[in-house]
């Protein structure tokens, strides 16, 4: 077109930027921007919109917002797109005050607003605000848009709340992919195993052709109820729906063998992978090693992920967990060693709740929070009722060489525990207690949970880093098999 002499107007340069935006590449992006800014465009409120969402599509946020800035005009596509852009980069501050921004400016947001806006609430478990997202959805008639209810879906499931994620479902009548696969996901990671599995029935019943996340979400869900059988049969079907098995689905696959002890097996399959195990997969098997305490196959498997070059603290800690919990401290203590000279810090272990308008984060042994000592002492009175209902701390689970006492104290104070108690003495008696975690629940706090639900008679919700915990009665969703 260019070649041909014909100059590009207001309607030919969204559709160049937004090719861009798809392809992330932004570079090109650079040179239409330019472009656009010789002939006189850069001003023109679709051009400069279709530019904010290019640059933000493609992570460059900071050009993103200069672009926004320097607009003589915006409309609903140019704050969106800065909003998604906030979003994508986990700034969910500045996403949220720019859209309490565009609402103050009276703009008529549309269904991609809102959405991106609910999947911030989602990622940073806002459940209020992202009720009242919700409610704003609906007064403004956008809670039938299959692009809401999905992000509406992973809200209430990522918060705990998977019988709202159902009725959300079941509300829109127009259910796109998104929508399966985000409900698939809910469903997989509170348990609901059966769920799982009815939901991809329905799908082909009604002839909706599932693709890779599909098939993610339910291997997902067989790995975490340790159902192989039916995770080697979705594994293979995969194929038959035109789905080609990526690394993620051979990580969820090992995964699925590993924590049921099939770790020979799981080896088999990484060796007959058609393309070069990832960290993932290799990280999958490592968890297998962990919980069946096979620290000669961890051995293995670490000198295959170094031979990747630098990995992440994640796949380190592992290691050091599967050498630690078998009792092998040296080895544990040189695999953290390799961590710390490598400059790769390991994530800090976070707790959090929701109450009020305000979210409490809690790591283990904090004293810093305003009710600290309310906290400990409602602890140390529910450790009494804990060992007369039969409770003992299993300090396998502190990962260190210490004496036996402090390992007691160490797990004593884990920062799910401080969180539940803060929840304890804040909320009223009918109301579930829901904690988030950044990493995995360790297993004398799962156990100690069971007890605690059960001496107060309390729902207990925790989502750790895999998948979600429902805590009633001394019993768990998961069946303590995780």
């Amino acid at each position: 077109m260019l070649h041909d002499g014909v100059t590009p107007d207001d309607h030919i340069f969204p559709c160049a930027t937004k090719a861009c935006g798809f392809l992330c590449d932004y570079r090109i992006g650079q040179s239409i921007h330019c472009f656009a800014f010789k002939i006189g465009f850069d001003s023109d409120v679709f051009v400069g919109s279709s530019l904010v969402d290019m640059y933000a599509k493609c992570g460059n946020i900071e050009i993103a917002r200069k672009v926004f800035d320097q607009m003589p005009e915006r409309n609903v596509v140019s704050w969106s797109g800065m909003i998604y852009g906030y979003a994508q980069m986990a700034e969910d501050e500045e996403a949220l005050r720019l859209f309490k921004l565009a609402l103050g400016e009276g703009l008529d947001v549309n269904d991609f607003t809102f959405s991106s806006v609910i999947r911030v609430c989602a990622n940073s478990t806002l459940l209020e605000l992202g009720k009242q997202i919700h409610c704003l959805c609906l007064k403004t008639s956008y809670d039938s848009s299959s692009f809401i209810g999905s992000a509406l879906i992973s809200l209430y499931s990522k918060c705990g709340l998977v019988e709202g994620a159902y009725r959300v479902f079941n509300e829109v009548p127009v259910r796109n992919l998104g929508m399966w696969n985000a409900m698939l996901i809910a469903c997989a990671q509170h348990g609901h195993t059966e769920k799982v599995f009815g939901l991809f029935k329905e799908m082909e019943g009604i002839g909706m052709k599932p693709n890779f996340i599909t098939f993610l979400c339910v291997l997902y869900a067989c790995s975490h109820a340790g159902l192989v059988p039916e995770g080697k049969f979705y594994f293979d079907l995969m194929k038959k729906h035109g789905v080609e098995p990526g690394d993620q689905h051979y990580a969820s696959l090992v995964d699925c063998l590993g924590r049921a002890g099939k770790l020979q097996e799981a080896v088999q399959v990484i060796e007959k992978m058609p393309m070069q195990p990832t960290e993932s997969v290799w990280g999958a098997l490592l968890t297998g090693c962990r919980i069946h305490k096979n620290t000669e196959l961890a051995a293995y498997v670490a000198d295959r992920v170094f031979e990747l070059g630098p990995v992440s603290s994640g796949v380190h800690v592992l290691l050091s967990n599967a050498y630690a919990a078998a009792g092998r401290y040296q080895e544990a203590a040189k695999a953290r060693k390799m961590l710390r000279d490598r400059g790769v810090k390991k994530e800090t272990g976070l707790s959090w709740v929701e109450e009020g308008n305000k979210v409490h984060t809690f790591a283990a042994g904090d004293r810093s929070h305003s009710k600290s000592k309310e906290i400990y002492e409602k602890l140390d009175e529910l450790g009494d009722y804990m060992e007369q209902a039969g409770y003992v701390a299993d300090t396998n689970y502190v990962l260190q060489q210490v004496a036996g006492q402090e390992k007691s104290e160490t797990i004593r104070y884990h920062s799910e525990r401080l969180a539940i108690v803060f929840a304890l003495i804040t909320f009223p008696p009918e109301r579930p207690i829901r904690i988030m975690k950044n990493l995995r629940v360790c297993g004398d706090c799962h156990n100690a949970i069971k007890i605690i639900s059960k001496c107060t008679k309390r729902v207990i919700i925790v989502r750790d880093n895999n998948r979600f915990h429902r805590f009633e009665d001394g019993k768990c969703s998961c069946g303590d098999y995780w």
